[in-house]
């Protein structure tokens, strides 16, 4: 079963097309990367399918009803987006950011309830963010404060979270911590993880399917095993790759590389 099926997706920006006619499938209860060049459609996918873009034309359906017919506050209680470096006003503490989760399950004047702080409480605990829950924001790292924009995310209690390059400016270490946390969250909580990544190995490490995109369109869609491939890289990224199996993960790695050069270009 899909959490989020495409159909005949179209996106352009003004008269500028982006993606043309995809067909997509993110599976439910699993975690998923896109992969692609710099200015594919990969972004614009995920910010198409969390309704923040409007298609030119085609079809997203979330758990298989139309999104266009589902109200915000509906959508944010079935799926949560976090952008590419996203911002918290200055001065917030990461208990009231998190707090900002529960504002799709609120009605009236938005007073939480203690359910509410219940919920809070968890996402805190699940994302290891208890004993910073007064901290602000502004005085974290950068892989802290990314945790803290996870935990609103599951503050939220949605089923699918999209994360749109969740590892950029991170460092190794840092990046390991956010990955790690997301595959524990799809293992323990089964909740649905779609990502955009740039690192083909940690996308090949942390995901059960990866969906390689050139041009707005699929170049190939499958398991790690499947995409991580010397010819599919070949055509997604235009490189000549050496492929070899990670002993650490027991999933495909790429260790080398070299441009596809026109003949006669010198190296």
């Amino acid at each position: 079963m899909n959490s989020i099926t495409t159909e005949n997706l179209s996106v352009a920006y003004e008269e500028k097309l982006v993606v043309d006619e995809l067909d997509l499938n993110i599976p439910k209860g699993r975690v998923t990367s896109i992969i692609g060049p710099n200015g594919c459609g990969k972004s614009t996918v995920l910010k198409t399918i969390g309704r923040i873009m409007k298609p030119k034309n085609g079809m997203v359906y979330l758990n298989g009803k139309d999104i266009s017919d589902l109200s915000t506050k509906e959508i944010a209680r079935k799926m949560a987006i976090l952008p590419q470096s996203p911002q918290a006003p200055s001065g917030l503490t990461v208990g009231e950011l998190v707090a900002y989760g529960r504002y799709p399950h609120q009605k009236g004047f938005g007073v939480l309830k203690p359910e509410d702080r219940k919920v809070i409480e968890w996402a805190l605990e699940v994302t290891k963010l208890s004993d910073l829950e007064t901290t602000a924001v502004d005085n974290m790292s950068g892989g802290q404060r990314q945790r803290v924009w996870i935990a609103m995310a599951l503050a939220q209690q949605t089923d699918l979270i999209l994360l749109d390059e969740p590892t950029t400016y991170l460092d190794m270490s840092y990046q390991l911590e956010v990955l790690e946390l997301l595959y524990r969250l799809n293992r323990e909580q089964n909740c649905t993880i779609a990502m955009v990544l740039h690192d083909l190995n940690l996308a090949a490490r942390f995901s059960d399917h990866m969906i390689a995109i050139r041009g707005g369109n699929i170049m190939k869609y499958g398991t790690p095993e499947e995409v991580m491939t010397a010819e599919v890289l070949k055509k997604t990224f235009r490189v000549h790759a050496e492929i070899v199996t990670d002993p650490r993960s027991g999933r495909p790695a790429c260790i080398s590389y070299d441009l596809i050069r026109d003949e006669g270009d010198s190296v």
